[in-house]
């Protein structure tokens, strides 16, 4: 063991014990009407935060693409043509 405490991690981290998501799902529950009223209003007003909201939750968030290797410009391949070589 190296000695470390909690293996150099935070004493809070980590996923929330099974009890503390089900004490917040008991204290949130009450709530679920008036967010779903707030939802549909704001869905009747076309607000972009509702109507996004609605979109991403019934489809599914849209694939994210990255460009993590050219930084947006070209990138220069060479060419390799292969072969075959007598022996």
């Amino acid at each position: 063991m190296d000695g470390r405490k909690n293996n150099g991690g935070h004493e809070n981290s980590g996923r929330k014990s099974k009890a503390e998501e089900q004490k917040l799902i008991e204290n949130l529950t009450p709530m679920n009407p008036i967010a779903l009223k707030a939802l549909q209003k704001g869905l009747k007003n076309e607000d972009q935060w509702a109507v996004k909201l609605f979109f991403e939750y019934f489809y599914g968030k849209p694939q994210a693409r990255l460009d993590v290797t050219s930084n947006g410009g070209d990138i220069n391949i060479p060419i390799i043509d292969f072969f075959e070589t007598e022996q």
